[in-house]
């Protein structure tokens, strides 16, 4: 599979800049009204790209009470709580899907979603997506992901909690399906993530293992684990986004701030941006900064005769002069003529 994949009208791949995704989620508290403003915030961030998540309590799971379907008491969010209940706060109405998408692209934006069943797909096929996210819990539902990939759309993968077997055959369901590129994200799947849990270094590892382009989806506060992810090969960033943390809803403590997301589309295209090439040496730029080097100058007016002295002879910017290490060889010789201050010491001169 190529190595670089279209989104939209985005190239996702190692030689181009990283497509920021802004994650509404269950963000939008329970109000289309507030879900529209999202959408308005994240266009004026500058981010490239809105997803959705598309399931019903129904869809996603069973409404039933036992331990099994309820999040351990100690999770930092939603511990205790029923899965079918939060999934009921969480989800986006599947009327609500056309508004969003219609508003996302009065803006520009490119918007997707995960799909999570067959109704998902069906709806997101009849709204022109132009991909499909895979969460990471789904990435061992293989027959989902061979149905997303019939569609010929890229599909985004997440690998939380994924072993690498458990990629491989995600991919391969991937690309039997016929999914029009892939490109894995790597993530840490609890909410919120510590910044000690995200492996970043796996990015790397990720790229050359599968030889696809690989980004982050991330849970942690924040945008500095996002921006360093760019410098080790992230070509994708996924960040969940509300209007104020301080709104509440299920997803706020780990979800950027309109102005955080404005940042992180900066600092990870800036990131992206100081990755050069593998050259040491001076660049174009410092070319200007050459000529401020540090070389031997006669910082005293001297006549011919005269000695080579500390006084006289001293290692300053600019350059032009003998290299400073020639000071000790020229220290106590004799000017051959007179020299100005000011004047770059040369061989001829002594």
């Amino acid at each position: 599979m190529s190595s670089t994949v279209k989104i939209g009208p985005h190239l996702v791949g190692p030689g181009e800049p990283p497509l920021v995704v802004a994650e509404v989620s269950g963000n939008h508290n329970g109000s289309l009204d507030r879900a529209l403003e999202i959408v308005d915030a994240v266009a004026a961030s500058g981010a490239q790209a809105l997803k959705l998540q598309t399931y019903t309590p129904d869809t996603i799971t069973i409404d039933h009470d036992g331990p099994a379907f309820r999040i351990s008491d100690g999770h930092d969010l939603w511990g205790g709580e029923n899965l079918y209940q939060l999934f009921q706060r969480a989800h986006t109405p599947y009327e609500w899907h056309g508004p969003i998408f219609e508003r996302a692209r009065q803006h520009g934006l490119t918007v997707f979603s995960s799909p999570f069943d067959h109704t998902a797909v069906e709806l997101l096929e009849e709204l022109n997506a132009p991909a499909y996210k895979i969460a990471s819990s789904e990435l061992v539902d293989l027959p989902l992901i061979r149905l997303v990939a019939s569609t010929g759309k890229p599909l985004v993968i997440s690998t939380g909690m994924a072993t690498m077997a458990e990629i491989d055959a995600a991919v391969r369901a991937a690309r039997e399906g016929g999914a029009d590129g892939v490109v894995l994200l790597a993530c840490t799947a609890s909410y919120p993530a510590p910044p000690q849990d995200s492996n970043l270094r796996r990015v790397p590892v990720l790229a050359d293992a599968f030889g696809l382009p690989v980004g982050l989806s991330d849970h942690t506060p924040g945008i500095g684990v996002p921006v360093a992810s760019v410098a080790l090969g992230a070509c994708l960033v996924e960040k969940h986004v509300t209007l104020a943390r301080a709104d509440g809803g299920v997803d706020s403590d780990f979800s950027l701030e309109p102005a955080e997301l404005a940042a992180l589309r900066v600092e990870t295209e800036r990131a992206w941006a100081a990755l050069g090439s593998a050259v040491v040496g001076p660049t174009p730029t410092e070319r200007e900064g050459l000529r401020f080097r540090r070389s031997l100058h006669v910082v005293a007016d001297v006549r011919a005769g005269e000695p080579v002295t500390r006084a006289n002879v001293r290692s300053i910017r600019p350059a032009g002069g003998l290299h400073p290490d020639e000071l000790d060889r020229v220290l106590g010789r004799t000017f051959a003529r007179d020299v100005r201050r000011g004047t770059p010491l040369s061989w001829e001169q002594i």
